[in-house]
């Protein structure tokens, strides 16, 4: 178990380097095209990508698992996540969005326990407290600095945390790149649907069709390690690692869209970190504990 903790926290911390360049270059084109447009193009690149990822592994596209709960409920926690996250990047700072994002973990780990029976001790909840506070002090509900559409994180966040969950109990049978095409297909639907309320659809330029190419490239790869992470190790071991995304989007945040996060945000963060670094220190001293080490 040891080996496989360590390698999907590699497999994490690679994953969160993709989503933020994702999150970087569908930010760009939002400033053209309309989410739901987005959403469309995106998924019908990701699951083009994995549907030809998996003919070369021989395996079918189609299988009747998908038909199964864990895969039906993956599938709702999906579009939840992809939709609110979206909104949320297209309409606050890159940085903010991340910031609030990172609370995916404290769900999953409280999940994982509530779910699945893993061990989580009261210290672990008592940081997991701690890591909502963090995102309170984020958000900022009732103050002056309070964003509206950061709420489109929060929605985003919790459909993402079902989503591992969901990815957990998927049956085995089911590969990782079986589960991304569906996850990408359901993408298509929504933004069809979405747009169909809105309305402003746009040809997309060259700069635009390039930069949902980059984004597709890093998001199949991330969600490809995601997926593999989630089923290789505990849970409640391998999830912290995803507060690193956090750090790639602050850096990607300042350097491209020249954003400037303020002294909450810096310390909803902190909090959120040191809530997630405590909970894998825990867990790892509770399983040498349990190995008699």
């Amino acid at each position: 178990m040891m080996v496989s903790n360590a390698r999907g926290s590699v497999l994490m911390v690679a994953a969160m380097g993709g989503f933020a360049l994702e999150d970087m270059f569908i930010k760009h084109t939002a400033a053209v095209l309309p989410v739901g447009e987005i959403l469309m193009i995106f998924g019908f690149a990701g699951m083009l990508a994995f549907i030809v990822l998996a003919l070369r592994r021989g395996e079918r596209v189609l299988h009747p698992a998908i038909l199964s709960w864990p895969i039906l409920v993956k599938s709702v926690c999906e579009v939840a996540g992809r939709l609110g996250y979206t909104l949320a990047i297209a309409l606050t700072p890159l940085s903010n969005a991340s910031a609030i994002l990172q609370a995916t973990p404290l769900v999953v780990v409280a999940g994982a326990a509530l779910i699945f029976g893993e061990q989580v001790g009261w210290r672990r909840w008592a940081a997991i407290a701690a890591g909502f506070v963090g995102v309170l002090i984020i958000l900022r509900p009732g103050m002056e600095g309070f964003r509206p559409a950061s709420l489109f994180t929060v929605l985003g966040m919790l459909g993402f945390a079902g989503r591992d969950l969901a990815t957990r109990a998927a049956a085995p049978v089911l590969s990782n790149v079986q589960l991304g095409i569906y996850g990408f297909f359901m993408l298509i639907p929504t933004g069809a649907a979405i747009l169909a309320v809105t309305g402003g659809a746009v040809l997309p330029g060259a700069p635009e069709m390039v930069g949902l190419v980059l984004a597709t490239t890093f998001g199949v790869a991330a969600y490809y390690g995601l997926t593999a992470a989630m089923r290789m190790g505990e849970v409640s071991v391998i999830t912290p690692f995803r507060y690193t995304r956090l750090i790639f989007a602050l850096a990607l945040g300042v350097l491209v869209f020249g954003e400037s996060p303020d002294a909450p945000m810096l310390i909803g963060s902190a909090i959120i970190i040191a809530s997630g670094l405590y909970t894998l220190a825990r867990a790892r001293k509770v399983a040498r504990a349990a190995r008699g080490g």
